[in-house]
């Protein structure tokens, strides 16, 4: 009885006095300029400010969006309490896509728990025909561009730096070039690089980005590696990336200059190949391992030494790639890059098409050479011990 009359009366003071739940509030919008270039990030910053805490209210913003016009980025969304009283701050980035005058138009929605729903949290009812909150839409106040074109999808400011060989190598030696752009600016607009020299075997790595959002855009870098393998002199054509600079306000080139590499003639295809195999498929194949042989020791020459504590951690990670591979040739390329000496009859059984199913390969993989490895890693850790 006593506890239905505290509930009696907790809720005839909540009817009462329901107007102390009704915060006021002020919405205000600002960007951090007022012109602009295409593909240029655009700060807008949306807040909303409270006269108290504000328990009750919850706000649903996301203008977040891909359209033809423009492209609209979450930058940060906080809420805090300043002198007892509550705010709502939302941070996006904007990148017009064409010029002329832009005019940014939200909607926001403000829900506030309503009096249904004090009185059955309170009473402890019930009911599914209630609604919880009470909905206002909120249109915030417009925010006009004047956006220019920058005639380039590139806007930012970006340095260029190369690292490469040595332009004299031996015949199918591997030749690398590491291009790397580092700066700020949508880094997005960076496509992959590629290269169609005749008589050269191009390898090249996807684009890696390591890039993070800030209040000016994307801040980071943009790296591609290439390796060129050939038996004769080759060049490297020129390659140009406009963009504009941000700082001068015109546009400017990142050039990568052509290349002339020479290439020491020391081999002959036959000498390549295996004295007692004369099939055509099966010098084909020797050549190709020869080749991999090659480019796996490039790859392995820029690949720092790990400790020995890192060893089973790596042993892993070799063995999901093993697991995971799509392919027979996948599988290959696997095996040549860890140590294509060891797994060098696995390399050319594939490559002679004595392994046809992925399946099986894996299987005699991981039952004839990894358990041949984990059992030579056991018997030299007792070794050590004992000795």
């Amino acid at each position: 009885m006593k506890n239905n009359l505290g509930r009696v009366f907790l809720t005839v003071v909540i009817l009462l006095h329901v107007e102390l739940f009704a915060s006021s509030y002020m919405w205000s919008a600002k960007a951090d300029k007022n012109t602009a270039m295409t593909n240029e990030a655009i700060y807008l910053e949306y807040t909303c400010k409270y006269d108290d805490p504000a328990e009750l209210y919850l706000i649903e913003f996301n203008p977040v969006t891909d359209n033809e016009r423009y492209t609209i980025i979450l930058l940060s969304e906080k809420e805090s309490l300043v002198d007892g009283k509550k705010v709502n701050r939302f941070e996006f980035l904007a990148y017009v896509k064409k010029p002329g005058l832009i005019e940014f138009v939200f909607d926001t929605t403000m829900k506030k728990t309503n009096q249904d729903s004090i009185e059955n949290t309170v009473l402890g009812r019930d009911n599914a025909d209630y609604e919880e909150f009470t909905q206002r839409m909120i249109r915030q106040e417009p925010i006009i561009i004047g956006v220019k074109d920058a005639q380039a999808k590139l806007v930012g400011d970006f340095n260029l730096k190369l690292e490469k060989n040595k332009q004299n190598i031996k015949a199918y030696e591997p030749y690398g070039l590491d291009i790397s752009i580092d700066g700020i600016g949508n880094f997005e607009a960076l496509k992959a690089i590629s290269f169609k020299i005749p008589h050269v075997k191009v390898f090249a790595q996807k684009p890696i980005k390591k890039t993070k959002l800030t209040k000016d855009g994307y801040v980071g870098s943009w790296n591609q590696k290439f390796a060129f393998v050939s038996d004769k002199d080759f060049r490297i054509p020129k390659q140009t990336i406009k963009y504009f600079d941000l700082n001068d306000r015109v546009i400017k080139k990142l050039v990568i200059d052509e290349i002339e590499v020479e290439v020491e003639k020391t081999y002959k295809k036959e000498e390549l190949l295996d004295e007692n195999d004369s099939s055509s498929s099966s010098s084909s194949s020797n050549f190709i391992y020869y080749v991999l042989t090659f480019l796996a020791g490039f790859l392995f020459s820029k690949v720092k030494f790990q400790k020995r504590e890192e060893k089973e951690q790596r042993d892993e990670v070799f063995e999901k790639k093993i697991k995971t591979a799509k392919s027979l040739d996948e599988l290959m390329i696997i095996l040549t890059l860890q140590d294509s000496k060891k797994y060098e009859e696995m390399i050319l059984k594939i490559e002679r098409k004595e392994i046809l199913s992925l399946k099986d390969a894996k299987k005699e993989l991981i039952k004839k050479v990894l358990v041949k490895d984990i059992i030579k890693s056991y018997f030299k850790e007792i070794k050590i011990c004992y000795h």
